[in-house]
């Protein structure tokens, strides 16, 4: 019997209760969900303002999840409080995530990015199914049964809720087609409007939950099921990786590190054997133990995830050692902690003397709760991985163990947020000649260069551009040709680009126009000096290799476009007109 299935959930009168409370909830999801869109999507959100929509996104999207899963199982007091602890911290989360990047013009709401999206989903399912159990049991930590039945029970009614939601939703859209191919487009149109699609998918998962959730012997079956496949995949997993391991002295590490995902594919298989391990332990009961077979391969499976977590922190360290850190670093090592743990916890499981792996159960716990302390620490300011890592780079840098010429300023430019941008303006201010001069060519940069500082400053001396007859070069354009990534691809052939001086706008500046083989290529100055690209003519169709280039050097004039932007909604939109090569 279900010791979490009692609350609220006294007969059919329970069940409709439950089931009402939980399509009202998916209701103002879907409604809140749906007024944070329309802010979005209408200009109506301040874009001074993209933290606090992130904040709102993130809680409107997961704290009613809280709802849906707590209801009829923790008393009314309890969960309320839950969700408004669960709605503030995704909240922070949120806003932390957003407030810390640089958002481009083009960015759109709601602004969050995908591994705070992922975690944050992660964190609260642990969180949810550490709380749950404890507060029914009335003590800080419950018997490990209880965590057990409610986490994969969860587990299993989440995917099948989401399968459900997407079902549903296919079918729709197929029932839209059927309707169309008849003259008949109403279901079409209706489904493409967002205030009836979000909150309709918001009501389908609600309902998915209800539905497993009054199937509970239905659910369990499925578990079990699910459970006992999944258990004997463990003696595979343990053969291959004891191979591999066994295989290294013969090998070598080279082979491994050369992969430069050394540290994903040994944490990779690590989580394999301690998800494949829980499958055959399950809640640890005497009564439920698996067959012998499946009880020795948890053993040995239990000790092979100790090298392997030694073999990430080995590849992490010399990553680092050599690279400093970065934010995919940072996290790779946070994974690599929580992953210590477990390997620490399940290699005494092995040895200890005792009932089969009982310590794994004190493992397991301890190892969510440090879970969800690290991704809060990782996603918010305590432990930001872009500030850690741009501290790092920059140190790296000023201490001499990696050469200007070799360092990475777009990394700081480009994708560490706000802390890489105030390091590599703090960098552009540096005592040493060429620091700052490689720092401000990566400031004036509008995308990132994935060569070497050394590699650009190769390029871009080879980089031929000569100014038409009578024209001079325009200030401070040839020494910008680092940060201009077109010049560097298509002026460092044999021919040299062509360059003329033109006002395009008629704003009284002059823009530079360089031609190279088929096309031209515009660069406006900005206030502060630095050159950015424009745009790019070209004819569209075939031309002699040197016709344009040449033709630069006589009558240039600019020309109305031949489809005038259009503002739609209060957004510009740019004309992409066809070109009619038979029109010469």
């Amino acid at each position: 019997m279900d010791q979490f299935s009692d609350t609220g959930r006294s007969g059919l009168g329970g069940e409709r209760r439950l089931f009402a409370a939980r399509l009202i909830t998916g209701l103002l999801q879907g409604l809140a969900l749906y007024a944070l869109y329309f802010a979005g999507e209408h200009g109506l959100w301040p874009r001074t303002q993209p933290a606090a929509f992130g904040a709102l996104a993130l809680a409107a999207g997961y704290a009613p999840v809280v709802v849906l899963a707590g209801v009829g199982r923790l008393s009314g007091r309890t969960l309320t409080i839950w969700t408004a602890v669960a709605a503030v911290v995704l909240a922070l989360l949120g806003w932390h995530d957003v407030d810390r990047r640089v958002l481009e013009s083009w960015t759109q709401p709601p602004f969050l990015s995908l591994p705070t999206l992922a975690f944050a989903a992660a964190a609260l399912f642990i969180a949810h199914h550490l709380i749950a159990p404890a507060v029914r049991a009335g003590r800080p930590i419950a018997p490990y049964a209880d965590y057990f039945d409610v986490a994969w029970k969860a587990g299993v009614q989440l995917a099948l809720s989401l399968a459900f939601t997407g079902a549903f939703w296919l079918l729709l859209h197929l029932g839209g087609a059927l309707f169309r191919v008849i003259g008949i487009d109403a279901l079409e149109r209706l489904l493409s409007q967002a205030w009836f699609a979000i909150p309709l998918l918001c009501l389908a998962f609600a309902t998915a939950v209800q539905l497993t959730d009054v199937r509970d012997g239905l659910i369990r079956g499925v578990r079990t099921v699910a459970l006992m496949l999944l258990s004997w995949l463990l003696p595979v997993i343990a053969v291959l990786v004891a191979s591999f391991l066994l295989a290294l002295p013969f090998t070598g590490l080279d082979g491994l590190w050369g992969t430069r995902s050394a540290t994903t594919l040994v944490l990779s298989a690590a989580a394999a054997l301690i998800i494949l391990i829980n499958t055959a332990y399950q809640d640890g009961r005497p009564d439920n133990l698996p067959p012998r077979a499946l009880r020795v391969g948890a053993r040995i499976a239990s000790v092979l995830a100790a090298p392997l977590v030694g073999l990430a922190f080995w590849g992490l360290m010399l990553r680092i050692g050599q690279h400093g850190l970065t934010p995919d670093r940072i996290i790779a090592l946070a994974c690599a902690a929580v992953g210590a743990v477990y390997a620490v916890g399940y290699l005494i499981a092995a040895v200890r003397r005792g009932p089969w792996l009982r310590p794994l159960e004190r493992t397991n716990v301890i190892a969510a709760v440090l879970s969800v302390a690290v991704i809060l620490a990782l996603f918010s300011p305590l432990l930001d991985p872009a500030r850690l890592s741009s501290a790092n780079q920059t140190a790296r840098l000023e201490r001499g163990a990696v050469a200007a010429a070799d360092f990475d300023f777009d990394f700081l430019r480009f994708e560490s947020g706000k802390a890489g941008r105030a390091a590599l303006d703090r960098l552009a201010r540096s005592s040493e000649p060429e620091v700052a001069r490689l720092a401000q060519a990566a400031k004036q940069r509008d995308a990132r260069a994935f060569d070497t500082p050394a590699e650009l400053r190769r390029r871009a001396q080879g980089v031929r551009i000569a100014p038409v007859a009578g024209q001079t070069m325009p200030e401070g354009f040839a020494a910008q040709t680092e940060a201009l990534p077109d010049v560097l691809t298509f002026c460092s052939g044999d021919q040299p680009c062509v360059l003329r001086r033109l006002d395009l706008d008629g704003d009284g500046r002059e823009e530079a126009l360089v031609a190279a083989q088929r096309m031209v290529l515009a660069f406006g100055q900005r206030e502060d000096g630095r050159w950015r690209a424009l745009g790019r003519y070209g004819p569209g169709c075939v031309e002699p290799r040197d016709r344009l280039r040449d033709a630069l050097g006589g009558d240039v004039a600019s020309a109305p476009a031949a489809l005038p932007d259009l503002i739609v909604g209060g957004r510009r939109l740019q004309a992409q007109p066809e070109v009619d090569c038979g029109a010469g």
